[in-house]
Protein backbone atom coordinates (compact mmCIF):
# COMPACT_ATOMS: atom_id res chain seq x y z
CA UNK A 1 0.00 0.00 0.00
CA UNK A 2 1.15 3.40 -0.52
CA UNK A 3 0.95 6.09 1.90
CA UNK A 4 -1.92 8.41 0.88
CA UNK A 5 0.67 11.66 0.45
CA UNK A 6 -0.28 11.80 -2.96
CA UNK A 7 -2.47 14.13 -5.07
CA UNK A 8 -5.76 13.00 -4.86
CA UNK A 9 -7.86 11.26 -7.44
CA UNK A 10 -11.22 11.96 -8.06
CA UNK A 11 -12.92 9.23 -9.81
CA UNK A 12 -16.05 10.04 -11.62
CA UNK A 13 -18.80 7.37 -11.96
CA UNK A 14 -22.13 8.19 -13.37
CA UNK A 15 -24.53 5.35 -13.03
CA UNK A 16 -28.19 5.11 -14.43
CA UNK A 17 -29.73 1.00 -14.35
CA UNK A 18 -25.74 -0.19 -14.12
CA UNK A 19 -26.23 -2.99 -11.98
CA UNK A 20 -25.22 -5.38 -14.26
CA UNK A 21 -21.25 -4.40 -14.62
CA UNK A 22 -21.05 -2.30 -11.89
CA UNK A 23 -19.24 -4.25 -9.27
CA UNK A 24 -16.12 -4.79 -11.93
CA UNK A 25 -15.98 -1.06 -12.42
CA UNK A 26 -16.40 -0.69 -8.47
CA UNK A 27 -13.98 -3.56 -7.59
CA UNK A 28 -11.14 -2.21 -10.39
CA UNK A 29 -10.69 1.05 -8.74
CA UNK A 30 -10.80 -0.62 -5.04
CA UNK A 31 -7.57 -2.73 -6.79
CA UNK A 32 -5.43 0.29 -8.10
CA UNK A 33 -2.37 0.46 -6.12
CA UNK A 34 -2.46 4.21 -6.12
CA UNK A 35 -4.76 4.50 -3.08
CA UNK A 36 -5.45 8.04 -3.02
CA UNK A 37 -8.57 8.24 -4.64
CA UNK A 38 -12.29 9.03 -4.13
CA UNK A 39 -15.07 7.68 -5.87
CA UNK A 40 -17.90 9.91 -6.90
CA UNK A 41 -20.81 7.90 -7.62
CA UNK A 42 -23.40 10.11 -9.02
CA UNK A 43 -26.56 8.11 -9.41
CA UNK A 44 -29.05 9.30 -11.87
CA UNK A 45 -31.94 8.04 -10.28
CA UNK A 46 -30.99 4.56 -10.84
CA UNK A 47 -34.37 2.40 -11.01
CA UNK A 48 -32.74 -1.31 -10.48
CA UNK A 49 -30.24 -2.62 -7.83
CA UNK A 50 -27.29 -0.20 -8.62
CA UNK A 51 -27.38 2.00 -5.62
CA UNK A 52 -27.77 -1.08 -2.94
CA UNK A 53 -24.64 -2.72 -4.83
CA UNK A 54 -22.57 0.51 -4.16
CA UNK A 55 -23.80 0.82 -0.89
CA UNK A 56 -22.73 -2.50 0.19
CA UNK A 57 -19.07 -1.56 -0.20
CA UNK A 58 -17.66 -0.24 3.51
CA UNK A 59 -14.84 2.18 1.94
CA UNK A 60 -15.10 5.54 3.05
CA UNK A 61 -13.49 6.50 -0.42
CA UNK A 62 -16.81 5.74 -1.94
CA UNK A 63 -18.96 8.72 -1.66
CA UNK A 64 -22.57 8.12 -2.95
CA UNK A 65 -24.79 11.11 -4.45
CA UNK A 66 -28.31 10.99 -5.43
CA UNK A 67 -29.01 13.14 -8.62
CA UNK A 68 -32.57 15.65 -7.85
CA UNK A 69 -33.76 14.83 -10.53
CA UNK A 70 -32.95 12.66 -13.86
CA UNK A 71 -30.85 13.63 -16.41
CA UNK A 72 -28.87 12.73 -19.84
CA UNK A 73 -24.97 12.11 -19.19
CA UNK A 74 -24.00 15.08 -19.97
CA UNK A 75 -26.02 16.97 -17.38
CA UNK A 76 -24.87 14.38 -14.86
CA UNK A 77 -21.24 14.63 -15.53
CA UNK A 78 -21.61 18.55 -15.34
CA UNK A 79 -23.83 18.32 -11.75
CA UNK A 80 -21.66 15.80 -10.26
CA UNK A 81 -18.52 18.22 -10.98
CA UNK A 82 -18.50 20.00 -8.20
CA UNK A 83 -18.41 17.43 -5.53
CA UNK A 84 -14.98 16.25 -6.99
CA UNK A 85 -12.22 17.59 -4.68
CA UNK A 86 -9.12 15.87 -6.42
CA UNK A 87 -5.82 17.43 -7.66
CA UNK A 88 -6.45 15.54 -10.81
CA UNK A 89 -10.05 13.62 -12.15
CA UNK A 90 -10.25 10.57 -13.79
CA UNK A 91 -13.54 9.31 -15.68
CA UNK A 92 -14.84 5.63 -15.23
CA UNK A 93 -18.39 4.23 -16.66
CA UNK A 94 -20.26 1.74 -14.90
CA UNK A 95 -19.39 -1.11 -17.60
CA UNK A 96 -15.72 -0.46 -18.18
CA UNK A 97 -13.17 -1.35 -16.18
CA UNK A 98 -8.97 -0.24 -14.89
CA UNK A 99 -6.51 -2.75 -14.84
CA UNK A 100 -4.49 -2.19 -10.96
CA UNK A 101 -1.70 0.58 -12.34
CA UNK A 102 -4.07 2.54 -13.92
CA UNK A 103 -3.36 5.72 -11.62
CA UNK A 104 0.11 4.54 -10.47
CA UNK A 105 0.83 4.72 -14.45
CA UNK A 106 -1.02 8.14 -15.34
CA UNK A 107 -0.38 10.22 -12.99
CA UNK A 108 3.29 10.88 -12.61
CA UNK A 109 3.07 12.15 -16.41
CA UNK A 110 2.01 15.42 -14.49
CA UNK A 111 5.24 16.39 -12.99
CA UNK A 112 5.23 18.32 -16.25
CA UNK A 113 3.32 20.88 -15.91
CA UNK A 114 2.39 21.37 -19.58
CA UNK A 115 0.51 18.54 -19.47
CA UNK A 116 -3.31 19.13 -18.49
CA UNK A 117 -4.30 15.02 -19.33
CA UNK A 118 -3.19 12.04 -20.13
CA UNK A 119 -4.64 9.23 -21.42
CA UNK A 120 -3.53 5.45 -21.71
CA UNK A 121 -4.18 2.44 -24.52
CA UNK A 122 -7.19 0.61 -23.61
CA UNK A 123 -8.69 -2.70 -24.82
CA UNK A 124 -12.34 -2.60 -26.41
CA UNK A 125 -13.80 -5.93 -25.05
CA UNK A 126 -16.85 -8.04 -25.50
CA UNK A 127 -17.55 -11.71 -24.23
CA UNK A 128 -15.51 -13.14 -27.26
CA UNK A 129 -12.95 -11.18 -28.01
CA UNK A 130 -10.25 -7.88 -26.98
CA UNK A 131 -8.83 -5.81 -29.02
CA UNK A 132 -6.30 -2.65 -28.55
CA UNK A 133 -7.19 0.55 -29.16
CA UNK A 134 -3.87 2.19 -30.50
CA UNK A 135 -1.33 -1.13 -30.59
CA UNK A 136 2.02 0.30 -32.31
CA UNK A 137 0.06 2.83 -34.18
CA UNK A 138 0.93 5.30 -30.81
CA UNK A 139 -1.38 8.43 -30.77
CA UNK A 140 0.47 11.88 -31.46
CA UNK A 141 1.08 13.67 -28.27
CA UNK A 142 1.34 17.42 -27.33
CA UNK A 143 -0.70 19.98 -28.76
CA UNK A 144 -3.19 17.82 -30.21
CA UNK A 145 -6.46 20.29 -30.60
CA UNK A 146 -6.22 20.00 -34.56
CA UNK A 147 -5.97 16.57 -34.93
CA UNK A 148 -8.80 15.40 -31.98
CA UNK A 149 -10.81 18.31 -34.04
CA UNK A 150 -10.46 15.94 -37.54
CA UNK A 151 -10.09 12.54 -36.31
CA UNK A 152 -10.66 12.09 -32.31
CA UNK A 153 -8.81 9.40 -31.09
CA UNK A 154 -9.45 9.49 -27.09
CA UNK A 155 -11.74 6.72 -25.19
CA UNK A 156 -12.65 8.47 -21.86
CA UNK A 157 -12.17 5.57 -19.41
CA UNK A 158 -8.50 6.19 -20.11
CA UNK A 159 -8.00 9.82 -19.36
CA UNK A 160 -7.02 11.84 -16.50
CA UNK A 161 -7.02 15.29 -16.45
CA UNK A 162 -5.79 18.36 -14.28
CA UNK A 163 -8.33 19.83 -12.33
CA UNK A 164 -6.23 23.20 -12.42
CA UNK A 165 -6.69 23.07 -16.43
CA UNK A 166 -10.45 22.70 -16.25
CA UNK A 167 -10.42 25.55 -13.63
CA UNK A 168 -8.97 27.17 -16.29
CA UNK A 169 -12.23 26.97 -18.68
CA UNK A 170 -15.57 28.72 -18.60
CA UNK A 171 -17.20 25.09 -17.65
CA UNK A 172 -15.27 21.29 -17.28
CA UNK A 173 -18.48 19.41 -18.91
CA UNK A 174 -21.38 20.90 -20.88
CA UNK A 175 -24.86 19.84 -19.92
CA UNK A 176 -26.36 20.31 -22.75
CA UNK A 177 -24.29 17.68 -24.72
CA UNK A 178 -25.44 14.21 -23.72
CA UNK A 179 -22.86 11.65 -25.02
CA UNK A 180 -20.24 14.40 -26.32
CA UNK A 181 -19.52 15.83 -23.22
CA UNK A 182 -16.19 14.30 -22.82
CA UNK A 183 -15.36 14.44 -26.39
CA UNK A 184 -16.26 18.61 -25.77
CA UNK A 185 -13.94 18.77 -22.78
CA UNK A 186 -11.31 16.95 -24.30
CA UNK A 187 -10.89 19.22 -27.28
CA UNK A 188 -11.03 22.52 -25.13
CA UNK A 189 -8.51 21.26 -22.39
CA UNK A 190 -6.16 20.45 -25.32
CA UNK A 191 -6.03 24.10 -26.49
CA UNK A 192 -4.86 25.29 -23.56
CA UNK A 193 -2.45 22.40 -22.13
CA UNK A 194 -0.35 19.27 -23.63
CA UNK A 195 -1.51 15.14 -23.91
CA UNK A 196 0.36 12.94 -22.48
CA UNK A 197 0.07 9.36 -23.71
CA UNK A 198 0.77 5.92 -21.54
CA UNK A 199 1.33 2.87 -24.15
CA UNK A 200 0.76 0.46 -22.12
CA UNK A 201 -3.29 -0.75 -21.86
CA UNK A 202 -4.62 0.07 -18.50
CA UNK A 203 -8.16 -0.21 -19.13
CA UNK A 204 -10.81 -1.60 -20.80
CA UNK A 205 -13.68 -0.60 -22.83
CA UNK A 206 -16.66 -2.77 -22.73
CA UNK A 207 -18.74 -3.37 -26.05
CA UNK A 208 -22.12 -4.30 -25.70
CA UNK A 209 -25.89 -3.73 -26.92
CA UNK A 210 -27.04 -1.45 -23.76
CA UNK A 211 -23.45 1.36 -24.41
CA UNK A 212 -25.25 4.16 -25.19
CA UNK A 213 -21.98 5.20 -26.27
CA UNK A 214 -21.31 2.05 -28.69
CA UNK A 215 -25.22 2.67 -29.99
Amino acid sequence: MRELTEPLVSVLMNCYNGEKYLQEAIDSVLAQTYTNWELIFWDNRSTDQSAEIFKSYNDIRLKYFLTPEHTDLGGGRARAFQYLTGEFIAILDTDDIWFPKKLEKLVPFFEDPEIGFVISDTFFFNEKTEKALYGKKLPLTGSVFEMLMTNYFVSSETIVFRMSTALKLPRAFDPDFNFISDFDLVVRLSRISKLAFCPEVLAKWRVHEGSHTWK
